[in-house]
């Protein structure tokens, strides 16, 4: 016989193995199995430790007989003709996993459910629960903590670590002993007194949970002594104990009509009860660990109303602070734990009076602590309990007896058929056939970049309360200052320089969107096709991007580009009127497209007429491009560096806007692109808007080699200026300036273009010697830092975006016709959301 481990690939936290390597090495002893594991870099054993214990590292698992894993297996690498023995998630007919199922009977795979493993009363033999309240009780600890901190008080478990980070339960213990020391000495905050820790359940998870708890000073207390004792809440005793109450049906629900509480009856018909949990025990409670199985036949423990009433009393708004809902039952007992949180992002807030749900630590809300895969941060213990309780059974399946009773209970498919306790599961099936079940797995999102275009994307992004978005940034802070304003999303620091954590955080997600400046995409799209993740970016195709193609088509990774304003929206309206045109017959001979990101006219009063919604730097960059266009039957060429020299002086689109435009990269190449003959037009242009003295300006600029990509600088403003001018030393004089700049320009120091550019200048902060020193890596990126800082929007200002198209077409009759397309949208004053964001 020979035994696969395979690889887990759920999500990246997922540290666990079914056997360890002490499991491994005894199994080859007693039954002369081999053993196959694939490699990984992230499982707790490493993979020298299984090849020490006698297995074979082979990342093919076809030569196995019977493959081990713990989460389901993605369909497209299940091994037909083979034994698994995972969590399956099948056997309720989950729906989500009825496509699963269907490959489990398609492929004649015997299916052996963990779930399913029990002794002859039905009591589960192999499971994770406690492992599962362990982490839990230690991650709510730890958030409890950070809260109490958020809100002004300092306290012992502000020393509580999440549960991953502690190599094993030793250091855990360590751990609380150290914590047990503190409260006992220094006590725990007034403000909070007494702190009320309440359990629900009574199986496994809530025994790992209190075994984790009653190593800290506590008392057990009774509900029916609640009110006592916060009548008595100043009395010494609860200064350095903590209170444990542990609560069973028996002690929040009651029978709607009247009469005593029976265990039998409420079972049968729990619609003959309601939850008094929220008026009897949660306006006593600092912190509720919620441990139990819940059916939508019983009553709710709480509801969202209970809730808001409980947060609507100023008197308890030190309750009710913390739920370890290590349950994670969505939308079960309690109602308003909307979805599981993550080990990224394991905490979330529900102000409930305000029907809000927010991750922002200081604003009102209960924190709730959901992580639905809690054993795995505790990996090294809980795989080695696991391998322990299934040891017997993979024994028997290692010498081929699946007649063990425990074996055979389990198995939910073989010979591709259900097994009769089973086989009402044909109709699950049945149900599902033809209709493709949406994943349920939460959709982890990269979004790299956090600059002016982010926020309205994790906006969107945030209202799918089934996508964990995670912010990707080198400046922590601004990522951090987006991801605190939306749920389910998260900040973190990333260095694209750095491959090891670029891959790591590429590999951690689903999908990646890059926006970040375009010469780093190739980069990060790189990352994504060695990883094997999808990635999106709104900008043109570079010739780097382009080299990646046939390593992405190999690697089945799609890398969507030009799908923001221009490109992206331009396209989409621009191939509409074509495909109507070839529909009816008809040709096009002229194609014009104008587009530009602008501030609103009344936002426009600087020497540029421009403030920047996007980056800097890609304005400044876009103006480098040469350029290649066909107008009136003649192709036209701008050399790199001359597009702001060579400017179109009046783009008049609009009788209101006082437009000026330039040619934008290479036109002619969209002919092909949207299928157009080339040479049956007269016209092929799409060029960029600005409001009229624009390019004078940055022009201006380019000949004083304000744009080059050479050199690293490292000065103030006012001596980058100097240094472009050939100004002496001390002269600050603004004649001085004008002169040196007409000598470089070769102009007058009178003329308007010297008028313009001091004044341009000195909005930009230039003429200041006090400014402070800016390093950047070339005169651009030194513009680009200049520009961000002094012409941004400030609170009440909008942007503006333009796109205009025009079409000659000759219809199939001789006639022809000129179409328009046009689009004028506006950014949000009040809110401050860019129409260049939003576009």
């Amino acid at each position: 016989m020979v035994l696969g481990i395979r690889r887990e690939d759920k999500n990246r936290w997922e540290r666990r193995v079914a056997l360890t390597p002490s499991h491994v090495k005894r199994l080859i002893r007693e039954t002369g199995a081999r053993v196959l594991v694939q490699p990984s870099n992230t499982r707790i054993f490493n993979n020298s430790s299984f090849e020490r214990a006698g297995a074979k590292i082979e990342e093919d698992l076809t030569k196995a007989d019977a493959i081990l894993g713990i989460k389901e297996v993605p369909i497209d690498k299940l091994i037909a003709n083979k034994t698994y023995m995972l969590f399956s998630h099948t056997h309720k007919g989950q729906a989500y996993n009825m496509d699963s199922l269907r490959e489990f009977l398609g492929r004649n795979i015997r299916l052996i459910d963990y779930e399913l493993m029990t002794d002859q009363k039905g009591k589960r033999l192999v499971l994770f629960g406690t492992h599962a309240g362990y982490a839990g009780m230690i991650d709510g600890l730890h958030g409890l903590g950070q809260r109490l901190l958020a809100l002004g008080y300092n306290s012992p478990l502000i020393h509580m670590g999440q549960a991953h980070v502690y190599p094993n339960l030793e250091c855990v213990a360590t751990k609380l002993r150290h914590v047990a020391d503190i409260i006992s000495d220094q006590g725990l905050p007034d403000a909070f007194a007494p702190m009320v820790f309440t359990f629900t359940g009574a199986g496994n998870v809530t025994k790992g949970a209190r075994a984790i708890f009653d190593r800290l000073p506590h008392d057990n207390i009774t509900v029916d002594e609640l009110p006592k004792i916060v009548a008595d809440r100043f009395n010494p005793r609860y200064k350095n104990r903590l209170l444990a109450l542990q609560v069973s049906a028996q002690d929040y629900v009651e029978r709607i009509d009247g009469g005593s509480y029976d265990r039998a009856e409420y079972r049968e018909f729990p619609d003959r009860y309601r939850s008094v949990f929220a008026q009897k025990i949660a306006p006593y409670t600092t912190m509720l660990v919620n441990g139990i199985y819940w059916e939508s036949r019983y009553p709710r423990l709480m509801t969202t109303k209970d809730l808001a009433d409980i947060q609507r009393r100023r008197e308890l708004k030190s309750r009710m602070l913390a739920i370890a809902d290590i349950s994670c039952d969505i939308g079960g007992s309690l109602e308003f734990m909307s979805h599981a949180s993550t080990i990224d992002s394991p905490f979330f807030y529900v102000d409930a009076v305000n029907g809000v749900e927010h991750k922002d630590i200081e604003k009102p809300g209960v924190q709730i602590n959901s992580i639905d895969n809690l054993p795995t941060e505790l990996p090294f213990e809980a795989s080695k309990h696991f391998g322990d309780s299934l040891y017997p059974y993979a024994k028997a399946l290692a010498l081929g007896n699946l007649s063990d009773p425990v074996l055979s209970r389990a198995v939910i498919c073989q010979n591709g058929k259900l097994e009769a306790p089973h086989a009402h599961l044909e109709k699950n099936l049945a149900a599902a056939h033809g209709i493709r079940v949406a994943d349920t797995r939460r959709k982890r999102v990269l979004l790299v970049g956090s600059g002016m275009v982010s926020q309205p994307l994790v906006d969107y992004l945030a209202r799918s309360r089934d996508t964990d978005i995670t912010v990707a940034s080198n400046n922590l802070d601004e990522a951090r200052s987006l991801a605190c304003q939306f749920p389910n999303t998260q900040a973190m620091q990333l260095d694209i320089s750095d491959t090891r954590g670029l891959d790591a955080s590429v590999r951690g997600s689903d999908v990646v969107v890059s926006l970040i400046p375009a010469p780093l995409h190739p980069q990060l799209a790189d990352a994504a096709i060695r990883n094997g993740r999808h990635m999106v970016t709104a900008s043109y195709i570079s010739p780097e991007m382009e080299s990646l193609n046939c390593r992405a088509r190999d690697a089945s990774v799609t890398i969507l580009n030009e799908i923001g304003l221009d490109p992206g929206i331009d396209h989409c309206s621009a191939m509409k009127i074509i495909d109507e045109a070839k529909s009816r017959g008809a040709t096009v001979r002229s194609f014009i497209s104008w587009c530009g990101g602008l501030t609103a006219p009344e936002c426009s009063a600087n020497e540029l007429g421009y403030k920047f919604s996007w980056s800097p730097r890609g304005v400044l960059t876009a103006g480098l491009n040469a350029a290649k266009f066909k107008i009136n039957k003649l192709e036209r060429t701008i050399e790199s560096g001359s597009l702001f020299a060579q400017k179109f002086g009046r783009v008049p689109l609009f009788p209101g806007f006082a437009f000026e435009g330039l040619a934008n990269r290479d036109s002619l190449q969209y002919a092909d692109i949207y299928g157009l003959k080339l040479n049956d037009m007269d016209t092929m242009f799409r060029g960029t808007l600005r409001y009229r003295g624009f390019a004078e300006i940055l022009d201006a600029m380019y000949e004083l080699g304000m744009l080059s990509l050479d050199n690293a600088v490292r000065m103030t403003p006012f001596e980058f200026l100097a240094s472009r001018i050939n100004l002496e030393p001390g002269q600050f004089d603004l004649s001085q300036i004008a002169h040196a700049l007409a000598t470089r320009l070769n102009t007058t120091p009178t003329s308007p273009l010297v008028s313009r550019l001091i004044t341009a200048f000195s909005e930009f902060g230039m003429l200041d010697p006090a400014h402070r020193a800016i390093h950047a890596p070339t005169h651009l990126d030194f513009m680009s830092h200049i520009l961000q800082s002094s012409l941004k929007f400030t609170s009440g200002e909008r942007d503006m975006v333009c796109l205009f198209h025009e079409f000659g077409i000759e219809e199939p009759s001789g006639e022809y016709n000129v179409h328009t397309s046009s689009m004028v949208a506006y950014g949000d004053a009040e809110s401050g959301e860019t129409a260049m964001a939003r576009t």
